[in-house]
């Protein structure tokens, strides 16, 4: 038997049986519900999550592991309420992640310019050990892999 989109959308959910399938918290789930990012009907003092707010939960967690700030994934996943078309939301969330792929290349730059200068640091801290010693580093790595092979 085959289920109809009408038994589809009248499907519910649990706060639990979502936070369980999703791999979040129950807390995570009230806090976009706080948000106004979900907003489950009540069943006495029960939330009952139907198929929009598992679509939306899905939504949100995508943009999270995307980078994106709450409210930028609350602009996109309003967009889906307030927008007959996809259109709108598409191209939306193309300038979104262009921006995120640009802070991100951004920020890969500053780590390696970051790594390249520790590296500098590193070389300049051996040079000076090197010459405190009065030994060069080769003797110094040697002696040191001594000193820890008697120990061992």
């Amino acid at each position: 038997m085959t289920e109809t989109a009408q038994e589809r959308d009248q499907q519910t959910w649990s706060i639990a049986a979502l936070a369980e399938e999703y791999g979040v918290t129950l807390r995570t789930i009230r806090h976009y519900e706080e948000l106004g990012l979900l907003s489950p009907d009540r069943l006495g003092t029960a939330r009952v999550f139907r198929r929009r707010d598992r679509v939306r939960l899905a939504l949100i967690l995508r943009g999270r592991r995307l980078g994106f700030s709450l409210e930028e994934i609350a602009t996109i996943v309003n967009m889906y309420d307030e927008q007959p078309g996809e259109a709108g939301q598409l191209h939306y969330l193309l300038d979104q992640i262009g921006i995120r792929r640009a802070e991100l290349e951004q920020r890969r730059r500053d780590i390696e310019d970051t790594l390249a200068e520790l590296a500098r640091v590193e070389a300049r801290c051996h040079e000076d050990l090197d010459r405190l010693s009065g030994r060069p580093r080769a003797a110094v790595t040697a002696a040191a892999r001594a000193g820890s092979d008697a120990s061992s």
